[in-house]
């Protein structure tokens, strides 16, 4: 019995799923997602001050856009998946953005260090102090 049928042709092309991308593409992303993380480490070990948040996020946006334009084949989909997937990082940002305002509310009330309690802990366990005991709380 034949596995084919009728219409079969050894000239009617294969009907693919998806999009078949080139090995050298993904192996130009993959490298570039390798030299974005060093670069995040080597933020990590660089003090630029408040920067390093921004250059760490900065990258990340850059690394999760290449994921999703490449591995996830946003590139070569249909501009409606696009729109959903930018649209969803457009609230998530908003989303950051109204709860780092809200933030800015409870700054004055914010302490500076430790609260007494871990303080005097800290102290009493620091090195060259009597070494603390466990001692069971009872009300």
């Amino acid at each position: 019995m034949a596995h084919g049928t009728a219409h079969d042709s050894k000239h009617e092309p294969h009907p693919l799923v998806g999009h078949l991308v080139p090995m050298w593409i993904l192996f130009a992303v993959g490298g570039a997602l390798l030299v974005l993380t060093a670069i995040t480490v080597a933020v990590r070990y660089i003090d630029v001050g408040e920067f390093n948040m921004v250059i760490a996020l900065g990258v990340a946006v850059i690394k999760a856009t290449l994921v999703a334009l490449f591995f996830m084949h946003l590139k070569w989909d249909r501009p409606f998946n696009l729109l959903t997937f930018v649209g969803s990082m457009v609230f998530v940002i908003l989303m950051m953005a109204f709860c780092m305002m809200d933030t800015a509310q409870y700054r004055p009330t914010q302490f500076v260090g430790n609260p007494p309690e871990v303080e005097a802990t800290l102290q009493a366990n620091a090195p060259g102090a009597p070494v603390a005991r466990y001692t069971p709380y009872s009300p």
